[in-house]
């Protein structure tokens, strides 16, 4: 065969093997997606099945294993004998909303809410069904409105949207007895937590962290701020949120930071 045929031979075959791969590469991008945004069943499930609903996170995950079935065995019981949220499927929705190589953003919250249909499994977040929006996220939504251009005041405090772009919304304790705050701080959820931090923070890059309030600075004080940018400043309670959160800027400034290193700024508007 003459070279240059020979040539033009070999750039059709490696084209053609090159499409082959990116075809394979797509179906194992949508398979990944598939099992990632399989339906969470409802209700207390066996704990082979709450473990699963760590999603993408069960291997960076895989030495909570055991505390997870300690956590899960005083969870189940607390579940069956009293009220608790949020709901047992939604516990892990931070996790099932934002993959870990989705991540962008990581604001650390603290307590889950301890009302009726309010905690859903993201921080500061209620359901859409959920017609009063907490006194925190409120002023979460008063910063928006002068920090970002085109953001209006929904009329929920539904969050899914910024989850959904790589906004990682971590409550420090995952879940919580009916009006008792802090009821199951001690179960083993904030040695978890620390865990997911500390696994951000080594497997990813370039992430910015909103860090609210003081327990909220402590819980991430391990941050690499070489490698990650960090945000401070006061917690959005009304009790604290006229010291310096109103003037943070804080969402203008981490889209800032992300358009920088060259990654896709959040969509802070609610619809």
């Amino acid at each position: 065969m003459p070279p240059k045929k020979q040539k033009i031979d070999q750039f059709f075959e490696s084209k053609e093997k090159k499409s082959e791969q990116k075809e394979q590469q797509q179906n194992n991008a949508s398979k990944i997606i598939e099992e990632e945004y399989k339906p969470v069943p409802e209700g207390i499930v066996p704990f082979d099945d709450f473990y699963n609903g760590l999603f993408s996170w069960q291997k960076s995950l895989k030495s909570q294993e055991a505390n997870l079935k300690h956590i899960y065995e005083f969870i189940k019981k607390e579940y069956q004998t009293k009220t608790c949220y949020p709901p047992f499927e939604k516990i892990f929705n931070a996790f099932q909303l934002t993959p870990i190589n989705k991540i962008k953003v990581v604001i650390v919250g603290q307590d889950p809410y301890i009302n009726q249909n309010e905690a859903m499994g993201l921080c500061f977040s209620v359901p859409r069904s959920q017609t009063k929006i907490p006194p925190s996220l409120k002023n979460v939504y008063k910063l928006l409105q002068t920090d970002v251009k085109g953001f209006t005041t929904p009329n929920h405090g539904d969050l899914t949207k910024w989850a959904q772009q790589g906004v990682f919304l971590l409550n420090t304790v995952l879940t919580v007895e009916a009006g008792k705050s802090n009821s199951h701080k001690d179960c083993g959820w904030i040695k978890f937590t620390d865990q997911v931090i500390e696994v951000i923070n080594r497997e990813c890059s370039g992430l910015v962290f909103l860090l609210w309030g003081l327990p909220a600075q402590k819980k991430a004080k391990g941050v690499d701020r070489q490698k990650h940018h960090i945000l401070e400043t006061v917690h959005p309670s009304p009790l604290s949120a006229k010291n310096g959160f109103f003037e943070s800027n804080h969402f203008s400034k981490c889209n800032q930071y992300l358009i920088q290193n060259g990654k896709q700024p959040i969509d802070w508007t609610l619809d």
